[in-house]
């Protein structure tokens, strides 16, 4: 078991779809962060590619000068999802009561979570899902920063830094069969220490963590 029973609680236990129940059109990381998960999916997505963005919202970040033979959508709020102009379709779930995703069997070369990772109580159940849905040599790419919904992430989460985030997200993927090695990318902006003290002039880290589906 990757996660004691403790450690996947949340700190407000009512149903996940109250909570999303009404749409939240902002973006919850700053313009560098998004700058580098564009980059960072432009250079591992390759065109034509059949996307899963899980955990979605308005916004994709996908780079808008690349094509994709389709772009499949997943969220608890449907009228952002319905916002969104880089989905060519897409499908409401909670995934913390239903991680069986209502998809093909290899039918992705790439399925991607933005900034929500934190929120999945049972990831080794998602987790399972994204490699099922993968086709092989297909990328999952999961990003996330030091932003979070407190009261509707995970214990485990909550408790911990950037780095347990890091090595929590690489072991989602190494409980996997089938998954290789995960791969680290991080990149913390320099700061002014004393103005990081105010909150002033900071910026959010950029912490993802990537694998392929292997042969």
């Amino acid at each position: 078991m990757l996660l004691q029973p403790h450690q996947r609680t949340k700190l407000d236990e009512t149903q996940d779809d109250l909570f999303y129940d009404y749409p939240r059109f902002v973006t919850h990381v700053d313009d560098r962060f998004i700058e580098q998960l564009t980059q960072l999916y432009c250079d591992r997505i390759p065109t034509n590619a059949r996307v899963l963005d899980l955990m979605s919202s308005w916004v994709s970040h996908l780079p808008k000068d690349v094509t994709y033979s389709h772009v499949e959508g997943h969220g608890l709020n449907a009228e952002e999802l319905a916002k969104n102009p880089q989905l060519d379709h897409y499908f409401v779930q909670n995934l913390n009561e239903n991680p069986k995703l209502p998809l093909a069997d290899q039918s992705f070369d790439a399925v991607l979570i933005a900034v929500s990772v934190q929120y999945l109580q049972y990831p080794e159940a998602v987790f399972s899902e994204i490699h099922r849905v993968l086709t092989v040599g297909g990328a999952a790419i999961v990003s996330f920063s030091n932003r979070m919904f407190p009261n509707k992430a995970i214990q485990a989460w909550r408790e911990s830094g950037d780095q347990e985030h890091l090595q929590m997200v690489k072991t989602y993927f190494e409980s996997i069969k089938g998954f290789g090695s995960p791969e680290a990318i991080v990149n913390r902006p320099e700061e002014n220490a004393i103005l990081a003290l105010f909150n002033i002039g900071t910026s959010d880290p950029f912490l993802a963590v990537t694998a392929t589906k292997a042969a």
